[in-house]
């Protein structure tokens, strides 16, 4: 048995989708294969419209523990460094590299922390 969302994830649509078209709370893994080889007119039509620009999951993982979850992207999630989850103190992150800064980003996924260190221009 999965869940929806993990057959949203398996699938690679969003969750509100899998509800719309009746995707059940719980399902067989035999019945997602099935759904899988022989796709309904609005899967195949979603992965048609897919541009590829921006996936609709992604894995997100903590650099200092390992802890992992699968999350939908936003749009104001900019290229992280690494991410760590919020409880994590600011000594356990990796290093700030020389001659960078360094910007947070609360708020990513259940528990997460993005982080990107940015190289410093030297002022003109």
């Amino acid at each position: 048995m999965i869940t929806r969302r993990q057959a949203a994830q398996i699938l690679d649509i969003p969750l509100e989708m899998a509800i719309r078209h009746g995707i059940p709370p719980r399902m067989e893994d035999a019945e997602l294969a099935r759904l899988q080889a022989d796709p309904p007119g609005w899967l195949l039509q979603s992965r048609a419209n897919r541009t590829g620009k921006r996936p609709v999951w992604v894995e997100l993982s903590c650099t200092v523990c390992g802890y992992t979850e699968t999350a939908r992207p936003k749009k104001w999630w900019p290229e992280f460094t690494f991410l760590a989850c919020e409880d994590h103190s600011v000594r356990e992150l990796p290093a700030l590299p020389d001659g960078a800064v360094r910007s947070e980003y609360p708020g990513v996924g259940s528990r997460f922390i993005g982080v990107v260190d940015s190289a410093v221009s030297p002022a003109d």
